[in-house]
């Protein structure tokens, strides 16, 4: 997952070519009027969209959605809202879903700053998950990161009163960054004193198994969120 800096504000994506696979044309043509939804600048019905009442997870910037599916594999009592950008991604991720017969998953193909500001009621998240974003990793660019203090106070208030944020880098220095803007976001309890070990529902990617064998770290972060402080 990747961002880029807005002329006026960031995005959580810089758009980079990809070739589209046969199989993936064909996922998105075929699936995708089940299971893409059109970006709206309205509130979504997720009830309506899954037909359920359940646990809701919204993951931003999947990739090629091989840990989405995962995911959504193992938890089928959950709904999950994959939003990415990159259309051999959603391509792929509509080919797994087709082959785990995952009925729990749905993908908006668009900017997950403007979905999370336009489509996702306040306090309608059990979690968000947002695995390996662009590190930027020049100093200058640093403030092209998607997680700063303005976006994260944007999540929680997505966040369900003891949602929890989920976030995985293998950036040590964003690492450090991403805990001192969660540590400093007053809604956010830390499940553990910094970094907390890898939760079994986030499988090992090919990439971060390749990058441990090098000797590589990996950094999650888990945190809730709490009740609002008083205004007293």
């Amino acid at each position: 997952m990747s961002e880029a800096l807005h002329p006026r504000s960031i995005r959580s994506f810089v758009l980079r070519a990809g070739r589209m696979g046969s199989g993936q044309a064909r996922a998105l043509a075929e699936l995708g009027p089940r299971f893409l939804l059109p970006y709206r600048e309205e509130v979504l019905d997720l009830e309506a969209v899954f037909g359920r009442v359940a646990p809701r997870v919204a993951e931003i910037g999947f990739g090629m959605g091989s840990a989405t599916a995962h995911i959504a594999a193992a938890h089928r009592e959950t709904d999950y809202l994959g939003i990415e950008v990159h259309e051999p991604g959603v391509g792929a991720l509509l080919k797994l879903i087709e082959q785990l017969d995952l009925g729990n998953l749905r993908i908006l193909q668009h900017d997950a700053v403007e979905v999370f500001e336009h489509m996702l009621a306040d306090a309608s998240q059990d979690g968000i998950h947002i695995f390996f974003p662009d590190p930027w990793h020049k100093k200058r660019h640093h403030k092209r990161r998607l997680i700063q203090p303005d976006f994260v106070a944007r999540l929680v208030r997505k966040l369900k009163v003891g949602g929890y944020l989920h976030l995985a880098t293998d950036w040590e220095d964003y690492a450090r960054q991403m805990l001192d803007v969660l540590s400093g976001e007053a809604q956010l309890t830390n499940t553990v004193e910094a970094y907390a070990p890898r939760p079994d529902y986030r499988p090992l990617t090919k990439f971060e198994q390749r990058g441990l064998r090098l000797g590589h770290g990996v950094w999650d972060l888990v945190f809730r969120r709490g009740e609002a402080p008083s205004a007293l």
